[in-house]
């Protein structure tokens, strides 16, 4: 059975809020009016904009939904398929959450009866691929969560029409590459998630269709480079996660035009070291970097070829976080300490003054000067 009792307890922003916030703050407003929903049926929250239905087990999914339906949310039911005609007579259909069940596959026309769906939250389920032209009629999708599902490969056709699309979360799934233009049409991309795969490699044209890109999470990877080409179409990135992957090389210009990147984490990775220039255009004073970066994790060989980075550590050391456990791999005599000790060390007075500025851990580098 499916509860359609309707109370005045709408909310003062309607939709506009953020969907959890919307549905606490209409809970809150129901139990201060005594509704208590049967476990059995489905909840209904009506709003100025029209109807919120949460549906979790051991509720009955309904035959019908109702016509004001805006935000459906059915989760942790274990559908393997959806219902046919779940989303009939609901075109104003605004936000559907399916988290949690155990779907494997999409009907090609499961998302036509709803054109102004905005929000398509997929979060763990089974689906290994999704059907060709799914997003025909989905122009004014603005977030897609497709986490932790079981997808191994994405197809760029896919993704056509998405124009508006703002948020797009492909993090925990099993994908090795991705295709070329697979962004192409996704001109309003805010925030890109393909963290957590099994990624190697990644296209270079990859970022060249947003326009504004600001978040990229590509962290919990297999990437063992970044090259020259990756980051250069999104002078505007403010965050870059690449932590956890197999990084050993990083391009001299990977970060060249990158004029207000306020977080980086480099964290646990393969580097021993970096290319002269690389930080170059990070660390302005007042302009970036203004959230910190992360580099520890990874085996640093703390001798000359580091001279670049110390610089740049000694400069931006209120920003770096875990600075305890970014530490010199070697060589021997540097085994164990910290970078930025290191890096102060090499531009202190003593080391200025003569033979004294070879201190533990830089002595192989130090040549006294002449009398």
């Amino acid at each position: 059975m499916f509860s359609w009792s309707r109370q005045r307890n709408q909310s003062p922003g309607g939709l506009d809020l953020h969907p959890r916030t919307l549905l606490l703050l209409l809970m809150v407003v129901a139990s201060a009016q005594g509704i208590t929903p049967s476990p059995k049926t489905c909840r209904v929250y009506p709003s100025i904009n029209g109807s919120a239905i949460v549906c979790h087990p051991p509720a009955e999914f309904p035959c019908d939904l109702p016509a004001d339906t805006v935000h459906l949310s059915a989760e942790f039911f274990n559908f393997t398929h959806l219902p046919d005609g779940i989303l009939q007579g609901t075109p104003n259909l605004q936000e559907l959450h399916l988290s949690s069940n155990r779907l494997e596959n999409l009907s090609a026309e499961f998302l036509l009866p709803v054109p102004r769906l905005r929000v398509l939250d997929l979060t763990r389920n089974a689906l290994t691929r999704l059907p060709p032209r799914l997003f025909r009629a989905s122009a004014a999708l603005v977030t897609l969560v497709l986490k932790e599902n079981q997808l191994e490969v994405l197809e760029a056709t896919w993704l056509h029409g998405l124009r508006d699309l703002w948020y797009l979360d492909l993090s925990g799934n099993r994908l090795r590459t991705l295709p070329p233009g697979l962004l192409a049409n996704c001109t309003a991309l805010h925030i890109l998630d393909l963290g957590n795969n099994q990624l190697e490699t990644l296209p270079p044209d990859l970022l060249r269709g947003p326009l504004r890109l600001d978040r990229l999470h590509l962290e919990g990877n297999r990437l063992r480079a970044l090259g020259e080409d990756l980051l250069w179409p999104q002078p505007g990135l403010g965050y870059l996660f690449l932590q956890n992957n197999k990084l050993a090389t990083v391009a001299a210009g990977a970060f060249r035009g990158l004029r207000q990147l306020d977080m980086l984490d480099l964290s646990n990775n393969e580097l021993t070291g970096v290319p002269k220039g690389l930080w170059a255009s990070l660390g302005r004073p007042g302009r970036d970097m203004k959230d910190g970066f992360d580099i520890s994790g990874n085996p640093w060989m703390c001798d000359q070829n580091l001279s670049d980075l110390f610089r740049w550590l000694v400069a931006n050391k209120d920003k770096m976080f875990s600075l305890n456990d970014t530490r010199c791999a070697g060589p021997e005599t540097s085994r164990g300490q910290t970078l930025l000790a290191v890096a102060e060390s090499q531009g202190s007075p003593e080391k200025k003054s003569g033979s004294r500025g070879c201190r533990q851990g830089l002595a192989e580098h130090c040549t006294p000067l002449s009398k």
